[in-house]
């Protein structure tokens, strides 16, 4: 236990996700050895963060106006949209420049152990996009989790009436695995997405 202010920065910074005891003291402290100006930076982009980023109107993502730069892209396609579980997965899709439609971010998953169920999650929204739109296939993007597997299934269920392409990502092996190395699950599902070779 530290005095007062350092305490204290120690507590709020041993809050943040992934950031444990050790963490949020090894932090806490380089914050203390740093130039003010770094520091001052570092509080900057904070209360900027805080005043101008808000969630997209539209998909859900983070933003710095109404809309997120994805939905206000006209040259994207609106008859796709891939189901993400945060903003976090919408950066990761990104940067393989495979995907050229929509997104829908659900703020989480379901998890009855965390108590969150689909009311919890921007369900209703996606309905009423997928209700008033053009869309006919639906990606379920979800981590390959048991939580982002209820997840997806569940929303499967749900929008079957409406008659749209369901689809989920593929998961199995990663490219210069080793098959030894994998778990059951991972080869068991690797298993279920094998795809045909035309030699």
């Amino acid at each position: 236990m530290y005095e007062g202010a350092v305490q204290d920065l120690i507590d709020e910074l041993g809050r943040l996700p992934g950031v444990g005891p050790k963490s949020a003291q090894r932090i806490a402290f380089h914050l203390l050895a740093a130039e003010s100006a770094d520091v001052g930076r570092l509080v900057a982009a904070l209360q900027r963060v805080q005043a101008e980023v808000r969630f997209c109107v539209t998909c859900y993502n983070v933003a710095e106006a109404e809309q997120c730069r994805i939905c206000r892209d006209p040259r994207r396609s609106d008859d796709v949209i891939c189901v993400v579980e945060e903003p976090k997965d919408v950066v990761a899709i990104e940067r393989t420049r495979e995907f050229r439609g929509r997104y829908h971010v659900l703020g989480g998953a379901i998890s009855p152990i965390e108590g969150v169920g689909p009311d919890d999650l921007r369900v209703k929204e996606l309905m009423t996009r997928l209700m008033h739109g053009s869309v006919t296939e639906l990606i379920l993007a979800t981590d390959p989790n048991l939580e982002g597997e209820a997840t997806a299934a569940y929303l499967a269920r749900l929008v079957r009436p409406l008659g749209l392409t369901v689809s989920r990502l593929a998961s199995g092996l990663p490219v210069g695995g080793d098959l030894e190395y994998a778990d059951e699950i991972t080869l068991g599902r690797a298993f279920e997405g094998r795809r045909r070779i035309d030699a």
